[in-house]
């Protein structure tokens, strides 16, 4: 079987275990997985090229955390990351605690109780950030806390997997070296990048806005050119990939790129998914059914109040706490591959790995569920989580927060009244436009400008349009203004939407669209002319004042 055909029925055993996960209202991520179980050694055992999958799993990984990067600029760091830090530490502290002793209960040895624990505490990256992503919650604040902490977690894991390998070969038995010359790597290359997002990154990214393939392709070689670099160097592709998100996360760009490559990204981490489900055994089930049934509730309860208890105690509301918490029911793929470096290397038996394997794919269908569906079960626990309050909180401690109030799509015609309407009475003004030129005008105004293409659901979907009032539209594209109005009215029905028409056909598509109020340019300005000639008559004296009554 050649490989074009081995994708090909992997893809279309995808397609038909998501449409069937979409008729039964289920996530399609554990379609995904299914998947993954029918095509590997379980199932038809059609994938053969594994080492390819993996590579295409990887190349998904990467562009995943890219466009997180790019939702992460230096502001939202230095806003959540000390909470990020403290969260992240004393969850993996007290989980491996908790999770050891368990471990323990359940008769398994004391190596392999710390194996299970560690394995226990790291949380996937890659499943939360797909499904916080997909929920359009990637800029709420329990969104960036969660993707904050995960990031922690992930250097941990790495630096236990550095010290596990290093300590387990007789070539590294020193670990303080292998150590240091990773953090002067990180260093050095730390101090390069700095100088390319500060002199290089500013002056490439105005050429490249003004085509949108070169974009593209600049955007794709950047993130991954970075997470290859940080590989070559001893470092994680993922990190790599993140920081290189964070570097164009400034630009005017950041929206419109996230948005190009989110398709490209969903591609490539299907398949991630798929080569989990089929890395999946289920030999010996019967004798191990209650170690992971044990181990996969303490995951999928246990984590999450651990959670809900550390950001209770700094101070935030237990709806915030709630949904963060949520974000950690689930092992990581740092937990499957820290099980496969314990067999290697004598540590772990086989049933022990299965066990982490079996809590893998538990705990990964289980947490999908509760966070997709996280806003529908707080109600139901609301009183119950207030036991989990060990002090009171009103409300979260305050950060700042984009809080734009008015937004204006296409900005060359009406900009200046809306941004004497702004400072007059102190709106947070968005001008939303396709031309990279307009950016630095908007700038020195300090207004938030985003570039990017309207006609884009996925661009659409990138905008901080959680505290829009209003929302007002220029754009000459009827089709443009449909889908505005479309998605306005799914993810901010209470929002106001002006849309300029050209006529009253267009008009009734936008109202039923969803449109508040229509304004057709033509028909005012002629009732505008025909009011001033009752009221001033037809000299041209008269046509002069009204031109300067109007600042012309």
């Amino acid at each position: 079987m050649t490989l074009f055909v081995e994708l090909t029925l992997v893809l279309l055993i995808v397609a038909v275990a998501s449409s069937l996960m979409k008729l039964l209202k289920q996530p399609l991520i554990v379609g995904y997985i299914l998947a993954g179980v029918i095509v590997g050694p379980v199932g038809f055992n059609v994938v053969q090229a594994k080492d390819t999958l993996e590579l295409f799993s990887k190349i998904g990984i990467a562009i995943l955390l890219f466009i997180v990067g790019l939702h992460l600029s230096p502001k939202v760091i230095k806003e959540v990351g000390a909470v990020s830090m403290i969260t992240g530490i004393s969850q993996v502290l007290f989980t491996s605690v908790v999770g050891f002793l368990i471990a323990l209960a359940l008769g398994l040895t004391t190596t392999a109780a710390w194996y299970v624990a560690i394995a226990l505490t790291f949380s996937s990256t890659i499943v939360v950030l797909k499904l916080i992503s997909d929920k359009g919650r990637t800029h709420s604040l329990y969104g960036k806390i969660a993707i904050g902490f995960l990031l922690v977690q992930d250097v941990i894991a790495s630096v236990i997997l550095i010290g596990i390998s290093a300590f387990s070969n007789p070539s590294h038995n020193d670990l303080i070296p292998l150590i240091s010359l990773l953090v002067l790597k990180t260093l050095g290359l730390m101090v390069v990048l700095f100088i390319t997002y500060q002199w290089l990154l500013p002056k490439l990214s105005f050429l490249i806005g003004k085509s949108q393939e070169l974009l593209f392709v600049f955007s794709l070689a950047w993130g991954l050119g970075l997470a290859a670099l940080f590989q070559w160097l001893g470092l994680s592709i993922e990190i790599g990939a993140l920081v290189a998100g964070v570097a164009m996360s400034t630009t005017t760009y950041a929206e419109e790129i996230a948005a190009k490559l989110r398709p490209l990204r969903d591609f490539f981490i299907i398949l991630f998914f798929v080569v989990l489900g089929s890395s999946m055994t289920f030999s010996s089930l019967s004798h191990l059914l209650l170690p992971v049934l044990v181990l996969s509730s303490f995951v999928l309860v246990g984590n999450p109040v651990i959670m809900i208890v550390i950001m209770n105690l700094l101070g935030f509301h237990k709806r915030t706490s709630f949904m963060t918490g949520l974000s950690i029911a689930q092992i990581s793929e740092f937990s499957l591959i820290l099980a496969s470096l314990g067999l290697q290397l004598g540590h772990l038996s086989p049933d022990v790995v299965t066990i982490i394997t079996l809590v893998g794919l538990v705990t990964i269908a289980g947490s999908t569920y509760l966070i997709l569906y996280s806003e529908k079960l707080y109600p139901k626990l609301e009183k119950l989580l207030s036991l989990l309050e060990l002090r009171k909180n009103g409300s979260d401690p305050k950060m700042s927060k984009e809080h734009i109030e008015i937004f204006l799509f296409g900005c060359d015609r009406t900009s200046d009244h809306f941004l004497k309407l702004g400072k007059r009475y102190g709106y947070e003004l968005g001008i939303v436009d396709f031309n990279p030129a307009m950016q630095e005008r908007y700038e020195k105004e300090k207004v938030r400008f985003f570039y990017g293409d309207v006609g884009n659901k996925e661009f659409l979907l990138e905008l901080p349009l959680d505290h829009a009032k209003l929302v007002i539209s220029s754009i000459p594209t009827q089709a443009d203004n449909i889908l505005l109005c479309q998605h306005l009215k799914e993810v901010r029905p209470t929002c106001s939407v002006l849309i300029f028409a050209q006529t009253r056909d267009e008009a009734e598509e936008l109202y039923t669209a969803g449109a508040s109020y229509v304004i057709l340019p033509h028909e005012h300005a002629a009732a505008s002319i025909v009011r001033h000639i009752g009221r001033s008559g037809l000299s041209n004296a008269g046509f002069s004042k009204l031109r300067l009554g109007m600042g012309y």
